[in-house]
């Protein structure tokens, strides 16, 4: 069964971010996604989706190449080719998989203009490697569909990779700051 997660973000580049580091960890098998959707909430108001893949050209795509392949049975393959891809891209445009697309938008008309959620349906997840490198990013988690002791684990270990995170760059900073002092030509009397 997979779990989602959404999160907010102040602006829609962290959201990406976060989407595209999540990509990455799936590469590396830390982490298996059914669904990733950045949803931007506009400065107009106005709620946009940013699916990671777009069904609508999948669709068309798939089309293409069955149509071409009908089409060369009856000696036509550009008709063949045209019509598959103007019906798999009608076909693709109606098929929603994933997270609900009603349910995301509305969900997503909490969010303060400018700003963004990401919605992650996970099918399994190394959580121990996973939630330290997106805890980096910020964001509140808003909404999960794991049991409330499971979800207060969660919020729990999102706190200590973050405090963690900011110890790490406060020492950083401070080394920064003292390399920086100790080379600095001294005061001429």
């Amino acid at each position: 069964m997979s779990n989602l997660f959404v999160i907010a973000y102040n602006e829609l580049a962290t959201a990406n971010q976060v989407r595209e580091k999540l990509f990455e960890l799936s590469k590396q098998h830390l982490v298996e996604l059914e669904d990733a959707v950045v949803v931007e909430r506009r400065d107009d108001g106005k709620i946009k989706l940013h699916q990671a893949v777009s069904h609508t050209a999948v669709g068309a795509a798939g089309g293409a190449l069955w149509g071409g392949v009908i089409g060369l049975l009856f000696l036509a393959p550009l008709l063949g080719a045209a019509v598959g891809a103007a019906a798999g891209a009608a076909g693709g445009a109606v098929t929603d998989t994933g997270i609900n697309d009603n349910f995301m938008k509305d969900l997503s008309q909490n969010l303060r203009p400018g700003a963004a959620a990401l919605f992650v349906l996970v099918k399994q997840a190394a959580a121990d490697k996973v939630v330290p490198q997106i805890a980096e990013f910020g964001g509140q988690l808003v909404q999960t569909s794991l049991s409330q002791e499971q979800e207060d684990a969660l919020r729990e270990a999102i706190a200590a990779a973050r405090a963690k995170s900011d110890t790490a760059a406060h020492a950083q900073s401070d080394t920064t700051t003292r390399a920086g002092a100790d080379t600095a030509a001294p005061a001429s009397s």
